[in-house]
């Protein structure tokens, strides 16, 4: 029973929510509607919390556990404090307007946060420095992929060096037709690769998608039978 009723959920949900791609009728669509408003969400503040416990639970044992870069485990869960405290008394109003400030009273005390500050002063560094470091293992990846090994590997390294050239405005200036090459590049065989990638994706997530509901794949359940 432990199996068969999640296999059965899974199932009959999967079903529904491929109906109404399929059928096109007024109260299928009405009812789907209805599910996208209502239990999608219940669906979702219970994967919330899920997902907020598992965080807690992982960071509180490998604090216990004193695990590799454990002392970075206390800055998660402050930082998952605050966001929580931000999103319960800040947030959102009922106009779906963000408010710049919010209060949070305790006992006689006020405190206020000013939301914009707290974004600029701690997301937008952490991020100029996330990407900042991704430039410099880009590069090295794309040193390692661009090596001419064979024609396809040449083929992928002019392509790319003729876009890098003419991304930089001093050649660009000097050879205009460099830059509509480069145009063509990203518009013809880079969407066309992008398309067959497109495909690629969409037919195994189909594939998956079946294997799933049909309880053929079964790994979501903990196990492999």
């Amino acid at each position: 029973m432990k199996r068969r009723i999640p296999l059965a959920i899974v199932f009959i949900f999967g079903v529904l929510g491929a109906i109404p791609f399929l059928i096109p009728h007024r109260i299928i669509q009405n009812a789907d509607n209805e599910f996208r408003s209502s239990i999608l969400r219940i669906i979702v503040a219970f994967s919330l919390v899920l997902g907020v416990g598992s965080i807690i639970r992982h960071h509180f044992q490998k604090i216990r556990r004193k695990k590799e870069n454990w002392q970075y485990s206390y800055i998660t869960l402050i930082a998952l404090v605050i966001s929580a405290i931000i999103g319960l008394f800040g947030g959102i109003d009922a106009r779906g307007m963000l408010p710049t400030q919010f209060t949070v009273p305790f006992t006689e005390y006020v405190f206020r946060f000013d939301i914009q500050t707290l974004y600029t002063n701690i997301m937008v560094p952490l991020a100029a420095t996330m990407f900042s470091l991704l430039a410099f293992f880009m590069t090295s990846a794309a040193y390692r992929a661009f090596r001419a090994r064979n024609v396809e590997a040449t083929i992928l390294l002019l392509s790319a060096f003729v876009v890098m050239l003419a991304a930089v405005p001093l050649v660009s200036s000097f050879f205009p037709k460099l830059s509509a090459f480069s145009e063509w590049i990203l518009t013809v065989p880079n969407t066309a690769a992008k398309r067959g990638l497109l495909f690629g994706i969409a037919l195994g997530s189909m594939a998956t998608s079946l294997k799933i509901i049909l309880g053929i794949e079964r790994g979501w359940l903990g196990g492999t039978s």
